[in-house]
């Protein structure tokens, strides 16, 4: 069972479909309760840094989730606005992240005007180490983007690059938290392999 928690930014239901359609069951909560008790926990999101990590506290959903992550070391994963937030900070905001992943999410700033902001669309996704989110992944993978920032680390932690104007890290993994700036739920076959070797290998 995967839990994906909603805090009220992201569109969860398409998360939901494809979760379904590799035949693993999902619940989509804000309850605190119902995510201590959870076993993978999915964190996505749509939006801005400071709205997101503000509504986590709001709907009362930062501790828990720092002891599922942190102290019960279940698997989390990311996915875009999600991925950002696991982060140190933001220039988008004046917000702290959580903090699990020594990053930080960086404006793009293309001097070329043919690199349009947001970047939206598909992208090639290069994975330079093996990782068990990409384990078997299809040849040539790559990923349906929508953002305006992205994740710049600081440590080992980046498990993928993707290039837009700039090469910047598309997917992280640190001990049992894992995230992507693309969206695995829009992917077609790449993204569904991907969500398959989450619910699997983590």
């Amino acid at each position: 069972m995967v839990t994906i928690v909603d805090y009220k930014v992201g569109n969860l239901g398409s998360i939901q479909n494809m979760l379904k359609k590799i035949g693993c069951p999902s619940k989509i909560t804000s309850s605190s309760e119902e995510i201590q008790v959870a076993e993978k926990l999915i964190l996505p999101g749509v939006g801005a840094f400071d709205s997101g990590i503000k509504s986590l506290k709001s709907n009362n959903l930062w501790q828990v989730l720092n002891d599922k992550a942190l102290k019960q070391k279940i698997p989390v994963l990311g996915i875009c606005l999600g991925m950002q937030l696991l982060c140190n900070a933001s220039e988008e905001g004046e917000e702290k992240g959580l903090g699990w992943i020594d990053a930080d999410v960086v404006r793009f700033r293309p001097e070329d005007k043919v690199y349009k902001i947001p970047h939206m669309g598909w992208n090639y996704v290069a994975i330079p180490k093996e990782s068990r989110l990409f384990r078997d992944i299809y040849e040539n993978p790559k990923f349906y983007f929508v953002h305006s920032y992205y994740v710049s680390t600081n440590d080992d932690s980046s498990i993928a690059q993707a290039k837009y104007d700039i090469t910047f890290d598309a997917a992280v993994e640190k001990d049992n938290i894992v995230g992507t700036q693309f969206h695995p739920e829009k992917s077609h076959k790449f993204g569904m392999k991907l969500l398959e070797n989450f619910v699997q290998h983590y």
